[in-house]
């Protein structure tokens, strides 16, 4: 937990929280997706994944546009500028991470590989 609290904070926006930035990578992962659909995947309640789309929205990281089948709805999309935050945020973890991982020694590197698969399969349980 503390290692992944410390990875959150390694990112080049300060202002945005980490539910903004989880948003934006559920967004960069899955595609566009409607408020609802989004609050279902970050586990919140739809009126506050509304309130987090509005902020994101007036930061010029996502766009509101007409949903294909339902004019009803809207569909929440990341924008450009979203992306190359992301790339740059992912850039910055990544090299952070790498310093750590610098530091291991060989039979540190042989039990995290070892680790690795059960730690995907929790992750994904």
């Amino acid at each position: 937990m503390r290692l992944s609290r410390r990875l959150r904070h390694q990112r080049v926006d300060e202002s945005l929280s980490p539910t903004e930035m989880s948003v934006l990578g559920t967004l960069a992962r899955c595609g566009s997706a409607t408020p609802s659909e989004l609050a279902r995947k970050e586990h919140v309640q739809p009126p506050s994944m509304t309130r987090i789309v509005s902020m994101l929205e007036a930061k010029g990281l996502v766009r509101l546009e007409p949903h294909p089948d339902d004019r009803r709805q809207k569909t929440v999309t990341q924008t450009g500028r979203a992306e190359t935050m992301l790339a740059a945020s992912r850039e910055k973890r990544n090299a952070w991470l790498a310093e750590l991982a610098g530091r291991l020694d060989d039979d540190e590197w042989e039990r995290l590989r070892a680790a690795a698969p059960v730690l995907e399969k929790l992750a994904h349980s």
